[in-house]
């Protein structure tokens, strides 16, 4: 069976799926064009939902599209579709991201099938994790997870732990006085109770999680001193388990493989049961970032710090419809 083959149904339902990943502040900076000719699928960045202030170089942004092109992937490969993806295929247009062609096959790829019904289930939690350790086999199938898709995971000691707490703190004190983050922030922020009609996209108060009594966990606080009517306080763990994510280099490509590769640890982390949060606070300040880095890895740059345990998932957030994100020619 050939490519073309591929119809708008099954197209809709992997988009579908692509964009149940995560993205900086559930901005969801992605759209995604099928062409009916050749039976490919094309990833774009969209530019009216980046984070000039947060994310002044588009970084964030690539990480979360990468990671809806893993969702995809993972989606296309469950439904016998072989894909073959191609990263930043042309240069004269930065906003393509990916072009992904699919071919029918009777021998899909087990490990990316079997990630699929995590798709759904995973969801950000910023609630309390439990003290329980993570067992060391399951730390190490998440290692494996990003080294297939050409990153590394590492998860530092306890003292690098607690360096990076530190880190953490020194970037919400940053973000406290810069009025241009702030804002940022609380236009993709919603403090409104459930019930009542919200955008297609943000977090929402209820996924904000309790405040936070101490400093022991690096949960982001997005209320961001705005009250939110119900919210309660809770202590956190006490020693989180924190995993860094990274790669070699620092380019445009490595933030779309880091991006992969992230969902594919999150997504074989909800498999095995874990829940967890993604902690970008020092990473979005150059003179933080590199404080980050394990300095007993080889790791170059770290692109994403992963809070990992064990404790309540977290509520789903908003996704857009996919009719506003897939174009269909």
């Amino acid at each position: 069976m050939t490519a073309p083959s591929l119809d708008a149904s099954a197209v809709t339902a992997f988009v579908k799926d692509a964009t149940a990943a995560p993205s900086l502040l559930n901005a969801q900076p992605w759209t995604f064009r099928f062409r009916r000719d050749d039976g490919t699928l094309e990833l774009y960045a969209d530019p009216d939902r980046a984070l000039p202030k947060t994310d002044p170089h588009g970084r964030g942004l690539r990480l979360g599209c990468g990671a809806a092109l893993f969702n995809l992937r993972v989606a296309a490969t469950a439904a016998g579709w072989q894909p073959e993806t191609r990263l930043l295929p042309d240069t004269s247009d930065p906003t393509l991201l990916a072009r992904t062609e699919f071919t029918r096959t009777a021998h899909p790829d087990e490990a990316l099938a079997l990630l699929h019904a995590a798709i759904g289930r995973r969801h950000t939690s910023r609630y309390p994790f439990r003290e329980d350790d993570i067992p060391a086999d399951l730390k190490d199938a998440l290692c494996e997870a990003a080294d297939l898709e050409g990153a590394r995971l590492v998860f530092p000691d306890t003292w690098h732990v607690q360096s990076i707490l530190h880190l953490v703190h020194d970037a919400e004190e940053d973000e406290a006085r810069d009025p241009d983050v702030l804002g940022e922030t609380e236009r993709w922020t919603r403090t409104e109770p459930a019930g009542e009609p919200r955008p297609s996209d943000g977090i929402p108060a209820e996924a904000f999680g309790p405040r936070q009594s101490g400093a022991s966990s690096p949960v982001r606080d997005f209320a961001v001193g705005r009250p939110v009517p119900g919210r309660d306080w809770a202590h956190f763990e006490t020693r989180p388990h924190i995993a860094l994510l990274g790669t070699e280099s620092d380019q445009p490509l490595d933030w779309l493989r880091a991006g992969q590769a992230l969902e594919r640890v999150l997504l074989r982390a909800t498999s095995g049961g874990l829940v967890a949060s993604l902690v970008s606070q020092p990473l979005e300040r150059p003179e933080l970032r590199w404080a980050v880095r394990d300095p007993e890895s080889e790791m170059g740059h770290v692109q994403m710090v992963i809070r990992l345990g064990y404790g309540p998932e977290g509520p789903a957030t908003p996704r857009r419809p996919v009719a506003e994100v897939l174009d269909i020619v």
